[in-house]
């Protein structure tokens, strides 16, 4: 069953908050009474969720970049946190591709940075490292990947995720052994939600086309991705926090992944978004195959997430048909310029409730 009331008092420490995920999850702890701290860049996007919603004036919202060691240690200090979920990358492939050493700075030194604030932070009994279905070595074979397959991502994103978990491991084995600190990760896939206004995604560009009034330009319709809903990860998250804060062996690497008939193509996705368009918003919307033969990304994808499932009894809660009418739904709101922070509380009761049946 799904309840986040373990989270009432409690003092979390996320990294990368002020993102489209970590706004979510924010949201979803203040609504249960968490004490919330938030380390991160300004944000990424214009517009961007937090802003929107207002997030920075009910929260402990700190700017700050995960490459400087000094402040984070002083925030750490400050905060004396129990849980630490760490989300802030640089998370774009394609960015990768144009930034990549300030992609191995952020998604690798970055890690280092938080897991040391965490070794140096005696209040922390719980510690979560995001990172992506990409970190394995991608043989493009049609099962799913399962925690113990070779991690080696290809490009310099998914590479970087990939190092990250390596870096997260280390640690771990080197100084948390005789402590009672639970350290786990979490390779999710591909999230979708309301709010996400980020470049080179798939649903944003969709909503960008829309505002647009013109065509949905998607450049790898065939591309195999497991989508899921924002909100499938992210109580995956706080799920593991809290169980691994109260039974630490429950510790380790898990795979968060939609069920197989989630796994669909680009282009099945946005035919879906354009039917749920029609149907919802009253409006047409189309999709050009514009295949434009850029730099390398993986063309099948998808998780194995028996782990998650038999350990803690996690499974998917909306499928891929529930999760693009959701955003179909908040985008009007936010098209007709009413309250999304109310939309996004209703959406995260309405999950929460359908976890518990």
């Amino acid at each position: 069953m799904m309840s986040l009331s373990f989270y009432k008092d409690k003092k979390v420490l996320i990294t990368g908050h002020t993102g489209f995920k970590g706004t979510w999850m924010c949201e979803a702890l203040l609504m249960v009474g968490a004490d919330v701290t938030g380390y991160a860049l300004e944000t990424p996007t214009q517009p961007s969720l937090f802003a929107l919603c207002g997030m920075a004036g009910r929260m402990h919202s700190v700017v700050g970049d995960i490459r400087d060691l000094e402040h984070l240690k002083q925030v750490f200090r400050e905060v004396q946190p129990e849980i630490v979920i760490h989300m802030a990358a640089q998370p774009i492939v394609r960015e990768s591709y144009k930034n990549p050493v300030y992609t191995y700075e952020t998604n690798v030194m970055g890690t280092v940075n938080v897991l040391e604030c965490t070794r140096l932070t005696d209040s922390v009994r719980s510690f979560v490292n995001v990172t992506t279905d990409k970190v394995y070595k991608n043989r493009e074979w049609e099962w799913g990947y399962r925690e113990n397959e070779e991690l080696n991502g290809f490009d310099p994103y998914s590479n970087s995720k990939s190092c990250s978990e390596l870096v997260t491991d280390s640690y771990k084995n080197a100084f948390f052994a005789d402590r009672a600190v639970a350290i786990s990760t979490c390779r999710a896939g591909n999230v979708i939600g309301g709010g996400d206004f980020a470049v080179d995604r798939i649903i944003p560009d969709c909503i960008r086309a829309v505002e647009q009034e013109k065509d949905i330009i998607v450049r790898n319709p065939y591309s195999t991705r497991p989508y899921q809903h924002v909100l499938e990860p992210v109580m995956a998250y706080l799920m593991l926090a809290w169980r691994q804060y109260e039974d630490g062996t429950l510790a380790g690497n898990y795979n968060i992944g939609p069920d197989e008939c989630d796994c669909v193509t680009t282009g099945e996705i946005v035919t879906l978004f354009c039917e749920k368009w029609q149907q919802l918003a009253h409006k047409e919307i189309r999709w050009q195959n514009c295949h434009d033969g850029g730099p390398h990304e993986a063309n099948f994808l998808k998780l194995d997430c028996s782990k998650i499932k038999s350990v803690l009894g996690w499974k998917p809660v909306w499928h891929i048909d529930t999760a693009i009418e959701k955003i179909v739904v908040w985008t009007e709101t936010y098209f007709q310029g009413q309250d999304v922070e109310t939309k996004m509380r209703q959406q995260i009761e309405e999950y929460v409730m359908q976890a518990g049946d």
